[in-house]
């Protein structure tokens, strides 16, 4: 697959390999993301540039490993037995050209088997300007990665010129990958693969996407069998609260005390664990679109990626069923759910693009959409799919996000809106209200069409 998006990422890295001075940067992002993608696009006709990948074994081979690397510039580096990593780095700040250009990949599994490396590496951190070389750390392990860099008890903490936490590609660079799925398909596959580039590589080709899921995900044999495990193992290795609290916002359990409940743990045990999730972009918190972020009571937590959304909620509950999605009855039985799910990631996709896309036919962008759910002011209780508001806060958009709607049922479900909105306990701010009709499949005039959403204005960079 080509090579997409990263242009505001690809710029910043050649800043900071183009300097003149020294310079120490920071990659990170769960795995699969596409750092070392990035890293490749960037390097490329770079001489001057060794990329070293670490593993789990021990100092002395990464030692040996890393020197045969760095002997393409410099030569017979390889060939000393390096006691230490000052040592290592030592020789190189001497002997490499100027300018040199040397990543770490996987940083985090170096520091596991010598613990002593940040604090190493902060000395030759500290000595780069003396000959403008640069060290770029990378890894997958993003609370890892976090922390050397941003925690001020760490050695390598506020030296980090750059520091760049790499994000899933929006929704519509699904259709620059695949020109040919429809603005549905390319919704289906969203929400399976999410914004993950390596996920959107294993469907290339595929026979029907159903058989792509079925070989990928529920069969055993599936390259994505365990990647849910997989990607906690990288943050929160043996946590099962962790897993377990995934699972259940999977399958619907989205409150925090019944989540405490299911798992038979007090309340007060849960917010560091779902501090953590949503920290690493794993899980969500939700809360009514005006209300106090610090409003605990009234907050929901879902899973925030939507592979893990997906992985949750049809590959977990089917794990032993190796045959799941190999008969025509299966597929249609995984079709009416998948349906119902595939409304939910409709709205999440709206939600998103509305802070960076303008409607059809406006230029102004809104600010941060979100749900809403309470008690109206006539005593009764409501939801609200997507509210958001102006920049100036003159105009309150007030949606609803449907996969299908007949013709004849926009007059009403716009009227329906207004009467919500004005049911809202805010709707006598004198804001203008602006009822939306969001409608994914053969949208009818007067609704925004899934096609809005493909547009790339801003990047198409999920926010």
């Amino acid at each position: 697959m080509r090579f997409l998006d990263r242009q505001e990422e690809l710029g910043r890295l050649r800043h900071l390999f183009d300097s003149t001075s020294g310079a120490f940067g920071c990659l990170y992002g769960r795995r699969r993301i596409g750092k070392s993608r990035l890293l490749r696009e960037c390097l490329a006709g770079r001489p001057s540039a060794v990329i070293y990948i670490a593993d789990r074994s021990s100092a002395v081979l990464q030692r040996a490993r890393m020197s045969a690397d760095m002997s393409r510039l410099v030569p017979g580096f390889g060939d000393v037995v390096y006691p230490d990593w000052g040592a290592l780095f030592d020789r190189w700040r001497l002997q490499a050209p100027r300018g040199a250009v040397l990543v770490i990949d996987e940083f985090p599994y170096l520091v596991e088997v010598s613990r002593e490396l940040p604090s190493v590496l902060q000395r030759h951190v500290d000595m780069l300007s003396e000959n403008g070389q640069k060290v770029l750390i990378c890894g997958s392990s993003q609370r890892m990665m976090q922390g050397f860099v941003l925690d001020a008890r760490e050695p390598l903490y506020g030296r980090a010129r750059e520091i760049m936490r790499l994000a899933p590609l929006g929704f519509p660079w699904l259709k620059e990958a695949f020109p040919a799925l429809t603005p549905m398909a390319c919704l289906e596959h969203y929400a399976v693969w999410g914004g993950v580039p390596r996920y959107w590589e294993l469907s290339e080709g595929e026979a029907s996407f159903e058989e792509t899921l079925r070989q990928q995900l529920f069969s055993p044999l599936g390259v994505l069998r365990n990647e849910a495990d997989a990607l906690l193992l990288d943050d929160l290795a043996g946590s099962v609260q962790a897993s377990s609290i995934l699972s259940l916002a999977g399958q619907g359990v989205h409150r925090l005390s019944e989540m405490a409940a299911r798992l038979q743990v007090p309340a007060t045990a849960m917010p560091l664990p779902l501090k953590r999730l949503g920290e690493l972009g794993l899980l969500e918190k939700q809360i009514p679109f005006g209300c106090n972020p610090k409003d605990n009571k009234r907050s929901l937590y879902r899973v925030a990626d939507p592979f893990l959304a997906f992985w949750y909620r049809f590959v977990l509950p089917h794990y032993s069923d190796e045959y799941l999605l190999s008969s025509a009855s299966d597929v249609m039985l995984f079709r009416s759910h998948f349906r119902q799910y595939l409304g939910f990631v409709w709205e999440q996709v709206v939600r998103e693009t509305l802070l960076r896309c303008p409607l059809p036919h406006e230029e102004e962008r809104w600010g941060e959409a979100r749900r809403w759910w309470g008690v109206g002011t006539n005593g009764r209780p409501m939801e609200i799919d997507v509210m958001a508001a102006s920049p100036d806060g003159s105009r309150l958009l007030v949606g609803e996000v449907k996969l299908t709607m007949g013709a004849a049922e926009v007059e009403g479900r716009l009227a329906e809106l207004k009467a919500k909105a004005a049911r809202l306990p805010q709707a006598g701010r004198g804001a203008e209200i602006v009822p939306c009709l969001f409608v994914a499949e053969n949208a009818p005039a007067g609704t925004v069409p899934l096609t809005w959403a493909l547009e790339k204005l801003g990047g198409g960079r999920q926010q």
